[in-house]
Formats: C-alpha cells, sequence, structure tokens
C-alpha cells in the first residue's frame, strides 16, 4: 500500500477529516492524528464494514513544553468542545508530558519525549505507528514503518522498553473478534 492509497481510505473516515482541519485551524505544536483511527478505518474499508467500526476513540498528539496539567486540560478542553459536534471520543494528549503519567499507570518506564512522533514511535504495535497532520498543500504522513501492514491486515508488536506482551495479546484479541481477517503475529 501506498501513502496516498493509505490517506484516500484513511480520509473516507469523515471524523478522521474533520479532526485533521480542525487541528489544523487549532495550529496546536506538532500536532497529529494518531494510531487506531486511522488504521481501523483502512480495515473496515478494505473488510466492507461500516466506516466506524470498532473505533474505539480518536488520538491526537501535541507536543507543548509547557507540562502542567492545567495546559494540557485547557487543551483537551478546546478541542472537546470544538469537535464535541462528532460525538466520538477524542483523547488529546501533550505528549511532552506522558513521561510523569506513564510509568504509575502502567508501571513501565517511559522516558521524556522531544516531539510527537516519538510517542507514535514507542507505540505497542507496529500497525498503529502512524500519523497524519494538514500541511501546507495536503497531508504529512508518518509511517515508521511503511504502509504494507496497514493494507495486508497484519497485527505486528512494537518491542522496546514500555512494550506489554499481555497488553499486546489483549489489544490483538480485541482487534481480532473486530476483524477475524488480520494476521497477528505473536509476541517472542
Amino acid at each position: 500500500m501506498s501513502k496516498e492509497e493509505f490517506l484516500a481510505l484513511a480520509l473516507r473516515n469523515p471524523v478522521n477529516a474533520a479532526i485533521l482541519d480542525e487541528l489544523h485551524r487549532l495550529a496546536l505544536p506538532d500536532a497529529w492524528l494518531v494510531s487506531g483511527c486511522l488504521v481501523q478505518t483502512v480495515w473496515n474499508v478494505l473488510t466492507g464494514r461500516p466506516i466506524d467500526h470498532g473505533i474505539a476513540d480518536y488520538d491526537v498528539f501535541y507536543f507543548d513544553p509547557d507540562t502542567s496539567w492545567e495546559a494540557e486540560d485547557a487543551v483537551i478542553r478546546n478541542v472537546s468542545a470544538r469537535l464535541g459536534h462528532l460525538g466520538v471520543k477524542i483523547e488529546t494528549r501533550n505528549q511532552a508530558r506522558v513521561h510523569l503519567w506513564y510509568p504509575a499507570k502502567h508501571g513501565l518506564p517511559y522516558p521524556p519525549l522531544t516531539c510527537s512522533t516519538g510517542g507514535i514511535d514507542r507505540f505497542l504495535t507496529q500497525n498503529t505507528q502512524i500519523g497524519v497532520r494538514c500541511a501546507n498543500n495536503g497531508y504529512e504522513v508518518y509511517a515508521p514503518h511503511g504502509f504494507d501492514d496497514f493494507g495486508g491486515l497484519i497485527a505486528r508488536p512494537n518491542p522496546g522498553p514500555n512494550f506489554s506482551t499481555a497488553s499486546y495479546a489483549a489489544k490483538a484479541a480485541r482487534w481480532k473478534a473486530l476483524w477475524p481477517e488480520i494476521m497477528v503475529i505473536a509476541a517472542e
């Protein structure tokens, strides 16, 4: 699958397109629409399911050096207010803050990041390592492992310092139940 094919499929979901447009207007620093909402839209198109089948939420990453909860909460509230009419759950997170809460929540290390794509690099699965944002004349796409797993309906672990075999197994089982066509690569 090419970048252009991926984008064409992911943007069939009007929620993805609306979020991307609003993020561009908001001009949040280093803002991206990321992960499952993009990949699962592609899976839904490829398997003939409703466009929003199985999409639990829409993840927005941005990177602001202000790591206070108050600053992040203000952004979360603003994004929610501006996109609430979509009727979906939007998870907005400042990637500059993740290291402050992740170890306590997940019991795994999480060194500080320097940009939003660093958070994408640490995703549990390679097949969700994707980010899209509006650029001057179209879209910028961050896909560190390319596009083959998206089009091939492959769920693949992303081993790293914050990888959890149990979390991967749970996520893969949820996906397999929703998209039986996917091939799940076992964690080693």
